[in-house]
Order: C-alpha cells, then sequence, then structure tokens
C-alpha cells in the first residue's frame, strides 16, 4: 500500500511520525560520515580506462594493462576495506590495530599497477619508476596509514578482550542482520524504530568493551537476546512485506520497546556497577592515606 512521505518536519507533519511509533532518539545521534565514500569509488572507476586501452594493444601490452587494472582494483578494494576497519577502531576506546594494515597494502598495489601500466608507455625504466612511486605517495597521503598501535590496552587483560571481541562480533552480527531483514518492510518509520533499538544495544557494546568483566552479566544480551530478536525481525519483515498486518506490527513494536528497554536497563547497571567499583577504590585509598598519616585533616 502507497504511503505518503512525510514526517515532524514536512508540511502537517506531527511531532510524531505518521505511525505512532515516536523516535526519541535522534537516528543520527553518534555516527559519522562513512570514510568509504566517494573518492574511494573514484579509485574503482578510474582503472576501468585501462581495459578499454588494454584491447587496442598486442600481446604483451594487453597482459600488462590487465595486470595494471587487477592491481589497481585490488589498492581500491583494500583501501575501501582499511577505511572500514579504521572507522570500528575510532568508535571504541578500547580496541586492537587492524591485523592487516589494508591502506598501506592498497598503497603499493596502486604503485605496483601505475608502475606496470607506465612500463608499456616508450621511454625505459623511467616513467613506470616515476609513476610507481609518485602513485603510492599520493595514495598514501590522501588517506593515511592504517592504525598502528592498540588503543586503551594498558593494564587490559588480553585473554578479557579476546573474549569481548569475539561477543561485540557476534552481536554486531546480528544487529546486521536485524537491519537488512528490517530495511524488507518497506516501513520507513519502523525502520528508523530499529535504527534506535541499534544504538542502544551499541552502547551495551561500548560499556562491555570499557569493562570486560561486564561480559559474564551480559553475554546472554549479545547472543541469546538478539538471536531471537533477529529471527522475529526476519518473519515480521517477510510477513509485512507481502501484507501489512497492523496488529503483527503493534505486537513487533511491543517486542521492540521491551528489548530496548532491558538493553537500556542492564547499561545502566553496568554503568552503575562501575561507579560502585570506583567509589570501593577511592574508598580504599583514603583510608590507606589516613593509616599512613598523609591523608589532609
Amino acid at each position: 500500500m502507497a504511503r505518503r512521505y512525510g514526517g515532524k518536519y514536512s508540511p502537517g507533519g506531527t511531532p510524531g511520525d505518521d505511525s505512532g511509533v515516536t523516535t526519541d532518539t535522534n537516528p543520527f545521534h553518534g555516527k559519522r560520515p562513512a570514510r568509504a565514500g566517494a573518492r574511494v569509488n573514484f579509485l574503482f572507476v578510474v582503472p576501468l580506462l585501462l581495459a578499454v586501452k588494454a584491447f587496442g594493444q598486442g600481446p604483451v601490452g594487453l597482459i600488462m594493462d590487465l595486470g595494471a587494472l587487477g592491481l589497481m582494483l585490488l589498492s581500491a578494494w583494500l583501501t575501501r576495506e582499511g577505511l572500514r576497519a579504521q572507522e570500528a577502531y575510532e568508535a571504541r576506546r578500547v580496541a586492537r590495530r587492524p591485523a592487516i594494515p589494508r591502506k598501506i597494502f592498497g598503497s603499493v598495489a596502486m604503485g605496483l599497477g601505475l608502475a606496470l601500466a607506465g612500463a608499456v608507455a616508450p621511454g625505459g625504466l623511467v616513467a613506470p619508476v616515476v609513476f610507481g612511486l609518485l602513485g603510492a605517495v599520493l595514495h598514501f597521503g590522501a588517506f593515511g596509514p592504517d592504525p598502528l598501535h592498540d588503543k586503551g590496552m594498558e593494564g587490559v587483560d588480553r585473554f578479557q578482550t579476546d573474549r569481548v571481541a569475539r561477543a561485540v562480533a557476534e552481536g554486531e552480527k546480528y544487529l546486521g542482520a536485524i537491519h537488512d531483514a528490517i530495511q524488507r518492510s518497506g516501513d520507513r518509520a519502523l525502520t528508523a524504530r530499529v535504527d534506535n533499538f541499534l544504538a542502544t544495544a551499541r552502547k551495551m557494546f561500548r560499556s562491555i568493551e570499557d569493562d570486560p568483566r561486564d561480559l559474564s552479566a551480559s553475554r546472554k544480551y549479545l547472543g541469546v537476546y538478539l538471536m531471537g530478536m533477529r529471527d522475529a525481525t526476519v518473519k515480521f519483515a517477510d510477513l509485512y512485506a507481502r501484507k501489512p498486518d497492523p496488529a503483527a506490527r503493534a505486537d513487533y513494536v511491543a517486542l521492540l520497546d521491551d528489548l530496548e528497554a532491558n538493553f537500556t536497563a542492564q547499561t545502566a547497571k553496568l554503568l552503575q556497577d562501575d561507579r560502585s567499583d570506583l567509589d570501593i577504590q577511592i574508598d580504599v585509598l583514603r583510608q590507606r592515606l589516613k593509616q599512613e598519616g598523609v591523608a589532609p585533616g
């Protein structure tokens, strides 16, 4: 069924949306523009000119141009994946550096691709060397290096952080599946409502990453609850896409509200526990200072 496009700031709009579902949280809260944007897409387009040029040359020129095309496309893919890994790294206060420096490898691949493309032109080795070095340096200058150091890992148990990283990665897969499934429903307001829930869940993820000891108390939220929400969302989206059912939508929204309230309460509890631990440490330190006679009167 067709629906009128509108919202809070549309003509005749109301503070809530036309579905009765309110979105108290700004869907763009905490989000940043994606680094892997037009610049990276441009890297995929420009090398295609070599494919046109390659078939106008002899066998050697054809192989070299196609090899250069492959290296430059590989560079574009590595750069895009490196930018995504950097975004994930910067979104966390505690994070390990990417295992593979993709952007650096992308710069090297770009330099090799340009050098191979320049080798087809006459002029000896000067042109390939210049093209290769210039291309690698400009690529590195445009996209920068990968994160090369761990962040916030001082004094942190590596085993615990590995467990948290695996649990959070599993939770992120569920969140991605929920987001993809609700898109199929075609309900714009409900999609925004689900995005609010995803933001709430990620707040818990960040809290657990900051204090890996919280994982034991929250594992069911990252696994069982999100898996159940994913399955419910998939079934609802398939049903709603075939035939919009207001009753099914209301039940799904109620489930979403309940789950979000539970995630919010659990995150607040984790933060309160962290505050209690801090208060205990402060009290212990003050008592020790008093015993040693260095506390102010």
